[in-house]
């Protein structure tokens, strides 16, 4: 675990001397004082508890990782780097919310991160290519790249490849968003920002083969700019853990158990997810250029939080519950030939509230979206964005929020035709 000390020292230090942070002001009585104290839920604010602690929990993950081991060896790096945070690296008690975002969704975010640069290095090339591989890869994983350097492998040259890659397209979507202030798409006012949205497809889901850990993954990340302190907007994703794929004449099928990340924080409302549950994906020929692609899924949320305010957020404090309960995601494509498509995206949250204000929350987000063809691989887009909520809180009245959203955008997608398979 020498690696994990390394890199949470790393984290430390910067936050100690560079960021001079108050809470990493430790020393043998702050450690008494977390072993003695024990646990708590903390107040931190939502995009670093959701954020903030889960890609802090890459780094101890990511050093497992750099050094050879798998996912699931990898993910005790993650609890043991968290563990080691809580009592000896802050002054504040240790949080039983850290303990389960840090290693969980560090993991998932890790692998994702390791996967991506794997894809990027090649140990075969030399001079620019090289360097500019190398720079990439530990910008996206820098403990990876921090291994690299002390373990000579950045400058190691091998005449074959030896890194596993996987198909990778990547869709990036830059546009006018629009935020309005209820329902109505005319009528309503509202606040208008730019966007930006990058898409991973990770994988081929319909490729006849065996299933390991993140193998197969889909992560969307999108930033919106010019409507306050909040720029990252949303964050969700899932990657395959085990799974199965079938045939059954032309209509291609995997199923399996997933793992999910969601992360929504934006001025409507704050909304973070892990789930685990199981994830059925379909391909089905329509004629020889057009498919219909539908991915549905079901799963239990251990932990989750969710905003207890109705409209825009500027609290620097927890002004959320913690909670669990249960996801279904349903996703479908429908591609015309190379002309258009058409897209519906539900996801569907059901939480429990167990610290916070009692009661139950139900939220719902509705994405029907299309795309038409412009030129080689640029298209223009249209979303429309439906968040409902529906707040059944104990001794309270019922409290029931709609809010719609509309993207208009171009889309430039970056298909990997180097590699087998192709999913959209």
């Amino acid at each position: 675990m020498l690696e994990v000390a390394g890199g949470n020292g790393f984290v430390w230090s910067m936050d100690r001397y560079v960021m001079n942070a108050d809470f990493a002001r430790v020393n043998p009585k702050t450690w008494k004082y977390n072993l003695q104290k024990g646990w708590e839920w903390d107040v931190d604010r939502f995009g670093i508890n959701f954020i903030g602690h889960p890609y802090s929990g890459t780094v101890s993950f990511n050093a497992g990782r750099a050094n050879g081991y798998n996912y699931l060896q990898s993910a005790s790096f993650a609890v043991a780097g968290s563990l080691m945070w809580e009592y000896f690296l802050e002054n504040t008690r240790p949080s039983y919310n850290d303990i389960i975002n840090t290693p969980v969704n560090g993991a998932f975010i890790g692998e994702i991160l390791y996967r991506l640069s794997s894809n990027i290095l090649d140990d075969r090339t030399t001079g620019v290519d090289r360097v500019s591989r190398e720079l990439l890869a530990g910008l996206i994983d820098p403990m990876r790249g921090f291994n690299r350097i002390i373990q000579g492998k950045m400058f190691r040259r091998t005449n074959k490849e030896v890194y596993q890659k996987e198909p990778l397209n990547i869709s990036l979507y830059a546009g006018i968003h629009k935020i309005n202030d209820g329902r109505n798409l005319i009528r309503e006012k509202g606040t208008t920002s730019e966007m930006l949205n990058v898409q991973f497809d990770y994988g081929n889901p319909f490729e006849n083969r065996s299933r390991k850990p993140f193998g197969f993954f889909k992560m969307r990340v999108e930033f919106d700019f010019g409507i306050g302190r909040k720029i990252l907007s949303n964050a969700t994703g899932y990657g395959i853990l085990i799974g199965k794929n079938k045939i059954y004449k032309k209509h291609s099928i995997l199923f399996g158990l997933f793992q999910y990340s969601d992360y929504w924080d934006n001025k409507t409302f704050e909304l973070g997810a892990i789930g685990f549950g199981g994830g059925l994906f379909s391909k089905i020929p329509l004629s020889k250029k057009s498919d219909l692609y539908t991915n549905v899924h079901v799963a239990a949320m251990p932990f989750a939080g969710n905003s207890t305010r109705f409209g825009p957020d500027t609290s620097q404090v927890r002004d959320y519950n913690f909670g669990d309960g249960i996801e279904g995601k349903f996703e479908s494509t429908i591609n015309i030939s190379h002309y258009a498509t058409a897209s519906l995206i539900y996801y569907y949250y059901f939480i429990h509230t167990y610290v916070g204000l009692p009661g139950n929350n139900f939220i719902g987000i509705l994405k029907p979206r299309v795309t038409v063809h412009l030129y080689k691989d640029l298209s223009i887009g249209f979303e429309h964005f439906v968040y409902y909520n529906d707040r059944y809180l104990k001794n309270s009245e019922a409290i029931h929020s709609v809010r719609t959203e509309q993207k208009i955008f171009l889309l430039l997608y970056l298909e990997d035709k180097q590699r087998r398979g192709h999913y959209n």
